[in-house]
């Protein structure tokens, strides 16, 4: 039984007519006549009968219009509780981020959403393939993602927000021969030993695309997913790695150095992903606000220092 066949009944009953419920559900009388046989093969049973010019409710008619009255209680109560809840600031949201996002970005966000009233926040942090962050959104409100430039885009069963283009900078230790030089090009890394991510993750194809346009193959020294442990290893060590501009806190590295690449420009978007429903949550548009305010401030702390002289 559909909705729309209980509240025809429904109307036909307060009214008396078949005419009078189709001008009060903005319908034509056909169409309730319509909704009523359906009902009544479903019920299997009549539903309705002719009393002098008034459309009148059989005893099994006036039974089911009395649940369909507490279908239409309790579908209101649902909608009502769906409405709170969409409109609760205070109601927990979930976010997942990337390790590197994560680090970089939830100490700042929880302080942010606190001091402005917003949600209670549940943080996790989750180290997936590129392909596989959308499907995060089923357990997360909001889910911290990235992808590389020219990759393919989002699927259209999430709702995506750009929060950064980050750009990827060549990471050497502040010994190293490239360490005082302003941008490189592919052909200033032949020879270099790299340190890149396990396979299957996109800054593996962003290494190998170096190597091509530098005429080698890219030497793997080691593979390590974490930037902060790739970051440790670069600054002490004679690899080289790829690492992005703002999400990797300089100030624990004191001898790391990031340099440009000149060409080719890479880069990775990082984007909010989330259900379209979970956009419709108050709180949720509450931490989505206070992302971008966080990530903004690690931009503009991200600009590279001068060269070491």
């Amino acid at each position: 039984m559909e909705i729309g066949q209980l509240r025809a009944l429904r109307e036909v009953q307060a009214r008396g007519s078949i005419a009078a419920a189709a001008q009060a559900l903005h319908v034509t009388p056909s169409s309730v006549s319509q909704q009523l046989s359906a009902l009544q093969r479903k019920a299997g049973t009549a539903l309705t009968f002719k009393q002098g010019r008034r459309t009148a409710l059989t005893p099994a008619g006036l039974a089911l219009c009395r649940a369909a009255a507490d279908v239409e209680v309790a579908l209101a109560r649902a909608e009502t509780a769906v409405q709170r809840f969409a409109d609760d600031a205070g109601a927990p949201v979930s976010v997942a981020a990337f390790h590197s996002a994560g680090l970089a970005l939830f100490r700042t966000l929880e302080q942010a959403v606190a001091e402005s009233g917003g949600p209670r926040l549940a943080l996790s942090d989750e180290d997936v393939a590129q392909q596989d962050f959308a499907t995060l959104t089923a357990d997360y409100d909001v889910v911290v993602a990235h992808r590389l430039a020219n990759s393919p885009g989002w699927p259209a069963t999430v709702h995506a927000t750009a929060l950064a283009f980050e750009p990827l900078d060549v990471a050497v230790g502040a010994g190293h021969r490239l360490a005082r030089r302003k941008s490189l090009v592919p052909a200033d890394l032949r020879g270099e030993q790299w340190i890149s991510v396990h396979r299957g993750f996109p800054l593996e194809g962003a290494i190998e695309l170096i190597g091509t346009l530098a005429g080698e193959e890219a030497a793997i020294a080691h593979r390590i997913n974490e930037f902060f442990v790739a970051a440790s290893v670069v600054e002490r060590g004679s690899c080289i790695s790829l690492m992005p501009r703002y999400t990797v806190n300089r100030m624990h590295f004191p001898q790391l150095v990031l340099v440009p690449l000149r060409t080719p420009r890479l880069g990775r978007h990082i984007d909010l992903l989330a259900r379209p429903e979970a956009m419709e949550r108050t709180g949720v548009q509450h931490v989505i606000r206070a992302l971008h305010t966080v990530m903004a401030g690690l931009a503009d702390a991200g600009a590279l220092p001068a060269p070491i002289r």
